[in-house]
């Protein structure tokens, strides 16, 4: 897949994490993430989140398939906060931008985010959420792309 995010839409480098990327980055050490881990560490990136996606970050830390006990929790929270940008809540979206609708309202938020936010990627491995990068991207809003796929669509990577 190749995708390129809107060059118009805020900065080039910022990014919105869905749930399932942050826990690759902070909970299982991904290496398929590292690069991207790199990146955020840099400063080659900025991640944004906001209160609504940083509470369900909380909230999944603490299921009991993960089985991280509450130092571990609090460990990969603290490496979120410390890599991932509590945005502002002031929102960048021009008057009348049309988000397309998820097919799990959970996911709703990181859209909204990365639109509020003028990041120019939401990065998911989600599915329905990958789904809808065609429409963001036609609209001129941001790219939905895997982490290995905008890992692939950084300059100088193949």
């Amino acid at each position: 897949m190749s995708v390129s995010a809107p060059g118009a839409r805020g900065a080039m480098h910022r990014v919105v994490l869905d749930t399932n990327v942050c826990l690759d980055l902070f909970v299982f050490r991904d290496p398929a993430v590292a690069r991207l881990a790199r990146a955020l560490a840099d400063g080659a990136v900025e991640a944004v989140t906001d209160a609504a996606c940083r509470e369900e970050w909380r909230r999944v830390l603490a299921y009991p398939r993960l089985a991280l006990d509450e130092a571990a929790q609090q460990a990969a929270l603290d490496e979120h906060d410390r890599w991932i940008r509590l945005a502002a809540e002031a929102s960048n979206a021009a008057p009348g931008v049309r988000l397309p609708r998820c097919a799990d309202p959970d996911d709703q938020k990181f859209l909204e985010l990365a639109l509020a936010a003028g990041a120019a990627w939401l990065l998911s491995k989600d599915k329905e959420v990958l789904r809808l990068g065609r429409r963001t991207l036609r609209d001129g809003l941001f790219a939905i792309a895997t982490p290995a796929d905008w890992l692939r669509a950084q300059p100088g990577e193949a």
